[in-house]
């Protein structure tokens, strides 16, 4: 091995000094410096295995420039700051084809009048009983959506983004737009349905989605998708629980998922809001009816929709339809939702809320109902019994976290006090003065843009931003931070090698 120019020279043996004199010296030394080069590589691929279990960025590509290959087009200089978004172009049977055969997607009738204009449902100026509800300028806004097909309408936005690139390689984020709601929800009810049949898309999607050149690069920390349903539908634990496991699977611990109701405890899961009936145009479409809603005479104090459920030992909302029915008419008015009247009836829906100042939102199935956004929707405030139902899971786009942020826009009732009797909801909601009700539906209103979805393929423009763009918005701020931390990350650890060495030196002479 040459020697370093600054290494001082080798003195000379001393005169009749034997050859080899200094071997068992010199092999020594070697294996000093052996044992010292195998613990050091043994370290290097401890701390190298342990970089791939942080949350971080670090195999990301490098951030997208706005010169890409465009798939909508060329926009201004400055538009894509935050980066470039590449969807991928699925294999069809993990998103068209679902919907092609959406007769089959629920049990009890056919789906696909919710999937048609897409995602966003039957426009409901075709139904007659909403144009008596909702201003005629107001109409061409609403639909008949389901509360499930959020993936269909997040992937047509994503689809016409000015931002989005057909070129990977100048990609910051990228879209998996596999409809997995949809899938599992066509397995939960089925007579014979296995738990193969609910987890043989998830599986198939996550082989195609991990032998992806950009995948195999980040490991997915740059991915996201959406899905349709809330988190429990895709959390099984064990072969007899219910939904599927695709969110456990392999592959899918770095994804971020946007979802309309998230597990709290997987900082992967982003809650979004549910989709509502209302989806405007256009920011002035947003106005008029924030203008509307703000300036309506409401007169119930309280409203509720919902039903018992006569199963269920303790029943919350059986509860709270007692408490409307003591109330009486004057103060509280409540909708039924057995069945699918809901789902078919947006217009009771809708006119229960517009005439409520509060509405009352205990928690449904799971710790959130669409109800919660309908409400919102229509500038009435809600009143929660679960912090979790709204508080713990939309920080995105509801003000959360401070005690003082959280009373701006919706009031918290002590459900067990209320279940035992201690306090009604009528004389609890007595207690608000007029002027802190009406600055409480003053700041609910304001916050309407951030919980609907534009039927604009574009957005509302006009810089108001819908729950689409604050969602799309997060997740590019959320990868900014993960490349920005592993930077430093990677910082830290190109000093560690040269301090290694050091210490090789030192052991070796």
């Amino acid at each position: 091995m040459p020697e370093s120019p600054t290494s001082p020279a080798k003195p000379p043996s001393p005169p009749g000094s034997p050859v080899n004199a200094a071997t068992p010296y010199a092999a020594s030394v070697l294996l000093r410096a052996a044992v010292v080069l195998l613990a050091f590589l043994a370290l290097q691929l401890v701390l190298f295995k342990s970089l791939l279990k942080f949350p971080s960025t670090r195999f990301l590509p490098a951030p997208g420039r706005c010169n890409s290959t465009w798939a909508n087009g060329p926009v201004e200089a400055g538009a894509c700051k935050a980066g470039l978004i590449y969807v991928y172009d699925l294999p069809p049977e993990f998103n068209h084809e679902l919907v092609g055969d959406c007769k089959r997607l629920w049990p009890w009738y056919s789906f696909c009048p919710y999937l048609s204009n897409g995602g966003l449902g039957r426009p409901c100026a075709t139904v007659p009983a909403f144009s008596g509800v909702v201003p005629n300028a107001s109409l061409p806004n609403w639909y008949n959506t389901d509360q499930f097909p959020l993936e269909i309408i997040i992937h047509r936005r994503i689809l016409a983004h000015r931002c989005r690139t057909t070129d990977p390689s100048l990609a910051t984020v990228f879209y998996v737009p596999f409809y997995a709601g949809l899938d599992v929800g066509s397995h939960l009810w089925g007579l014979n349905a296995t738990v193969a049949d609910r987890d043989r898309a998830g599986t198939r999607l996550l082989r195609w989605l991990t032998n992806q050149t950009s995948f195999q690069k980040s490991g997915g920390w740059d991915h996201f998708m959406t899905l349709g349903r809330i988190t429990w539908d895709f959390r099984r634990y064990s072969d007899d629980a219910w939904g599927s496991n695709f969110v456990l699977m392999p592959g899918m611990g770095n994804v971020t998922r946007l979802v309309i109701e998230s597990d709290r405890q997987d900082p992967m899961d982003v809650g979004v809001p549910y989709p509502t009936g209302f989806h405007p145009r256009a920011a002035a479409d947003v106005r008029a009816w924030q203008r509307h809603v703000l300036s309506r005479n409401r007169t119930n104090l309280f409203g509720f929709a919902g039903a018992p459920r006569y199963g269920f030992r303790n029943d919350f909302r059986d509860v709270l339809l007692d408490e409307c029915e003591d109330a009486g008419h004057a103060y509280c008015r409540s909708v039924d939702c057995r069945g699918q009247r809901c789902n078919n009836d947006t217009a009771a829906l809708t006119k229960l809320f517009l005439d409520s100042k509060f509405c009352l939102q205990p928690r449904g199935d799971s710790y959130t109902r669409r109800s919660l956004f309908d409400c919102m929707v229509a500038g009435a405030v809600p009143v929660l019994f679960w912090r979790r139902t709204a508080y713990d899971q939309y920080r995105w786009f509801l003000p959360a976290g401070q005690r003082g942020k959280e009373r701006e826009w919706s009031v918290f009732m002590d459900r067990r006090a209320l279940s035992v009797g201690n306090v009604s909801v009528l004389d609890f909601l007595q207690g608000f003065s007029e002027q802190r009700v009406r600055r409480m539906r003053e700041r609910v209103v304001e916050m309407i843009p951030r919980l609907v979805y534009s039927s604009s393929p574009h957005g509302l423009g006009d810089g108001m931003a819908d729950a689409f763009d604050v969602a799309l918005d997060g997740v590019f701020k959320r990868f900014r931070r993960r490349r920005w931390s592993i930077e430093r990350e990677g910082a830290c650890f190109s000093v560690l090698p040269v301090f290694l060495r050091s210490c090789f030196l030192l052991v070796l002479y």
